[in-house]
């Protein structure tokens, strides 16, 4: 019951028993009770009128699961349309897939002919490299 053990609801009873007395204890039970009947019949007075108007409007138990039953049919079909096409999703993930690997080798081609020149560089400088001011 609303995550309190039975340890935690004896030391509140306890607090209530020491805030309010012996004698008031059994009112507010009755009154607690009370509140909680008039909620009850507020809820069920609520969803009969609900349900009134529903069936005024030409609604009722059987059309609105229809409707619904209709609703879960298209829901269903667009998940296998979205699920049921993987061919298109495939050829485009092996797309995307062999468009990466051709960037990768042009990178790697590009890596390989800046170490060359950078080679080179080192190959033609002789001696000390003397900063101008």
């Amino acid at each position: 019951m609303f995550g309190i053990g039975g340890g935690e609801l004896i030391f509140i009873m306890f607090i209530v028993l020491m805030l309010f007395g012996s004698d008031k204890v059994p009112e507010i039970a009755r009154t607690v009770g009370k509140t909680m009947a008039q909620i009850k019949n507020a809820t069920n007075d609520i969803k009969s009128e609900i349900q009134k108007g529903a069936e005024a409007n030409g609604f009722d138990k059987q059309s609105l699961a229809d409707l619904t039953g209709n609703i879960s049919a298209e829901i269903d079909k667009a998940k296998e349309n979205l699920l049921g096409d993987t061919s298109a999703i495939t050829d485009f993930s092996s797309t995307v897939t062999s468009e990466i690997t051709q960037v990768q080798n042009g990178l790697s081609v590009e890596e390989n002919k800046t170490e060359v020149s950078a080679v080179a560089i080192e190959e033609e400088v002789e001696g000390p490299i003397k900063r101008q001011m």
